[in-house]
């Protein structure tokens, strides 16, 4: 099937520190040694100039081979453990997978 990318889009509650949300992000990255079907993760701070980001401040990229590989994910006890730290500081959310495509002019 190829490349599949599970993009999370987050913005921390006001509550959540900058030390609390650096622990998660370690998590979050830990999770590629944990979980097989997880190859890479990627993350990064909104940096727009446009404002239209709607208050979500982080960007988090996973890449898997296929969409048999995120279900692997979403059900792996360590992304279970680790989502169940990670939701509650979360005030606004959006999980997006897409199969990265090329455009052939």
């Amino acid at each position: 099937m190829g490349e599949i990318k599970h993009i999370l889009l987050a913005k921390f509650t006001d509550e959540t520190t900058p030390q609390e949300i650096e622990n998660l992000i370690k998590g979050y990255a830990n999770l590629v040694s944990l979980v097989p079907s997880m190859k890479s993760f990627h993350w990064g701070k909104d940096v727009s100039k446009e404002n239209l980001h709607q208050g979500f401040t982080h960007v988090f990229e996973s890449t898997f081979d296929s969409t048999e590989g995120i279900a692997e994910y979403v059900a792996h006890p360590d992304h279970v453990e680790f989502s169940n730290i990670l939701l509650p500081k979360l005030e606004k959310v959006i999980v997006v997978d897409y199969k990265p495509t090329a455009v052939h002019l």
